[in-house]
């Protein structure tokens, strides 16, 4: 395993279907200018060639196998098999950028109270795709702060004291994750540069799974609960996989 300083990056790579992009996002984090020590691809019961995909990489990356059981699932396998002192997570569909890793442990380096760094993501639309697709899969979206896993990079004793996510939720199950770490008092920063790609296609998430949005207003409801200290409002539900 690579280390820096000692320490070391797991990243995790959840997948489901997606064997046509899977190559190219595990390149994107072999080719890191500060390399992982271990690349943990998930794979969660995909149908397609997703895993093959990820076995025909020598190590540092992994395959794991489950039964389908969701994102959240397979992101907590993956947390639950990593052995680095840091913790970074990668869409099957996205790319990042080279010195994304580098970037990162450059700030937490500088600040050892810093819990976390997150940083901005560039949309872009697969280029396989008709021209006229890309105003239809846009949001108006083309670079912003990017408050999501794929641009994380988080010291791994930070992500356990928050907790697993909760695999009630498909969309919606990093802003939760998010609330929670914010109730837990983590510290974390916003680098002003973009260190996430996420690819826009016909197949992405959030248009697959578009009638389950209503599940964001069921998160922020936990969250106030978890406030004013409603039973049963804290534990997320994240059984063994």
């Amino acid at each position: 395993m690579r280390t820096t300083g000692g320490q070391s990056i797991s990243v995790v790579i959840p997948v489901y279907n997606c064997e046509r992009y899977l190559g190219m996002a595990i390149q994107s984090a072999l080719t890191q200018t500060e390399p992982p020590g271990e690349i943990l691809v998930v794979d969660d019961g995909s149908t397609d060639g997703s895993a093959a995909v990820a076995r025909g990489f020598d190590a540092p990356v992994h395959c794991l196998s489950q039964s389908h059981a969701g994102l959240s699932a397979a992101l907590n396998r993956g947390i639950e098999r990593a052995h680095g002192t840091f913790l970074a997570f990668l869409d099957a569909d996205d790319l990042w950028m080279e010195a994304k890793l580098a970037r990162q442990l450059d700030a937490l380096a500088a600040d050892p109270a810093l819990d976390a760094v997150f940083g901005h993501v560039e949309q872009f639309v697969s280029p396989e795709l008709d021209p006229a697709a890309g105003p239809a899969l846009a949001d108006g979206m083309r670079l912003a702060p990017g408050y999501l896993a794929g641009t994380l990079l988080i010291r791994a004793a930070a992500v356990r004291r928050v907790g697993p996510f909760d695999t009630r939720w498909q969309i919606g199950n990093f802003v939760d994750w998010y609330l929670r770490a914010q109730e837990a008092s983590l510290r974390h920063t916003m680098l002003p540069e973009v260190l996430l790609r996420r690819r826009l296609h016909t197949a992405n998430m959030g248009i697959r799974e578009r009638d389950s949005r209503r599940a964001y207003a069921h998160i922020l409801k936990r969250a106030l609960d978890r406030r004013r200290g409603v039973a049963g409002a804290t534990k997320p539900h994240a059984p063994s996989v």
